[in-house]
């Protein structure tokens, strides 16, 4: 026998939500294994910003670990800068609270380890899986600190674009980094988020607390030009990239810059699988990569809650497959027009002016915020 059914590697949301949604659908807690390298006083304290999409949020509440202190997005204005076409996507078209919500990693990691918790699902923190050996019946963990353990299953849960895993994992690098801080503006629209497609790439501006988070997307040489410019003119630099729709921006903290690169790989043999992204870290265009990855965890609960083998393993992969898919071709196409395109290409106005037929057209309007809101179903 087994120490464990099902062993997790990796402790941040798609790892506990996974291990909570398991013990929700009935896996006896005792037979699952959460483990990750951080303390998780460390993990609570990631000031980082986070897009849960409204379809996320439902998982979320299925656990009782949705957390309040969270900003709600009402409506995302989508468009091209300095062209013409537009797309306004509004939650109560849909008769929904709210298309996604914003909230800091930290407190969504706190709410997810306090229902796990709860639940007596066992926790080893912190340490590090230094090795796997997978045979025909389970699959033996070699911890750093000495101790083997064995699982019917296990799943990699461990990875994203702050992890050198990650970073050794890229299947393809683009030419862009992404510059992300908090900002504020003297005209601020409640409830509205931005995806603002420029020249240099996307611009995003996600509403949370009294300012908005930003995610900004160009050229590494240019990321790091803006990173060292005192607060005025980085402010001035991004007022002329977005515009005055939120009036002027008064102020910016907390400004950091990372590499963008796309890990799409299906992470799955006999009795080990990768979801979130330990399989796939995206561009961050459309804030799709956390709630692709709780989507995994919702799918491969139910599965493994029926019984821990291979068989559910190849289930999960064929129902994940076209989700999966799509999103990323969606992301990596829109990635790629902006990295390897001249600024302004046909290809780049192309985008602004689908935008508008998007908007004029309520079927692909619907079908558009269907899928940031659940993916494809």
């Amino acid at each position: 026998m087994t120490d464990f059914d099902i062993a997790i590697c990796g402790g941040g949301p798609v790892g506990l939500a996974l291990a909570a949604l398991l013990a929700k659908r009935g896996v006896a807690p005792a037979r699952i294994a959460l483990i990750d390298a951080k303390e998780l006083a460390q993990a609570i304290q990631d000031p980082r910003s986070i897009a849960v999409s409204y379809g996320s949020q439902q998982i979320l509440e299925q656990v009782d670990a949705w957390t309040g202190a969270s900003t709600p997005i009402r409506e995302i204005h989508v468009s091209r800068r300095g062209h013409f076409g537009r797309t306004l996507i509004r939650s109560d078209e849909y008769g929904l609270p709210a298309l996604g919500y914003v909230s800091r990693y930290g407190a969504l990691v706190s709410t997810l380890a306090g229902a796990a918790q709860r639940a007596g699902i066992t926790t080893i923190r912190p340490a590090h899986v230094t090795a796997s050996n997978e045979q025909d019946d389970l699959v033996a963990l070699r911890l750093d600190d000495g101790r083997t353990l064995t699982a019917q299953i296990v799943v990699q849960a461990e990875g994203g674009v702050f992890s050198d895993q990650a970073a050794k994992a890229i299947t393809r690098a683009y030419e862009q980094t992404a510059v992300v801080a908090q900002v504020t503006v003297n005209a601020p629209l409640a409830g509205r988020a931005f995806e603002r497609f420029t020249d240099e790439g996307p611009l995003a501006l996600l509403p949370q607390d009294d300012g908005y988070s930003l995610v900004w997307c160009m050229k590494p040489t240019r990321a790091a030009h803006l990173i060292a410019l005192p607060e005025t003119e980085f402010l001035e630099s991004l007022q002329q990239a977005f515009g005055t729709r939120l009036g002027r921006f008064t102020g910016v903290r907390q400004r950091i810059a990372y590499l963008l690169g796309l890990n799409a790989r299906t992470g799955i043999t006999a009795r080990t699988v990768a979801i979130g992204n330990a399989a796939q870290t995206l561009h961050p265009v459309a804030g799709q990569g956390l709630n692709l990855g709780l989507r995994d965890a919702a799918v491969l609960a139910g599965l493994l809650a029926q019984q821990s083998s291979p068989a559910m393993l190849e289930r999960f992969a064929a129902n994940r497959q076209a989700d999966r898919s799509l999103i990323i071709q969606a992301t990596d196409t829109m990635a790629r027009i902006f990295a390897s395109a001249p600024d302004g290409a046909f290809s780049q106005s192309m985008l602004g002016l689908s935008l508008g037929l998007v908007d004029a057209l309520k079927p692909a309007k619907r079908m558009l915020a269907d899928l940031m809101m659940f993916g494809r179903r």
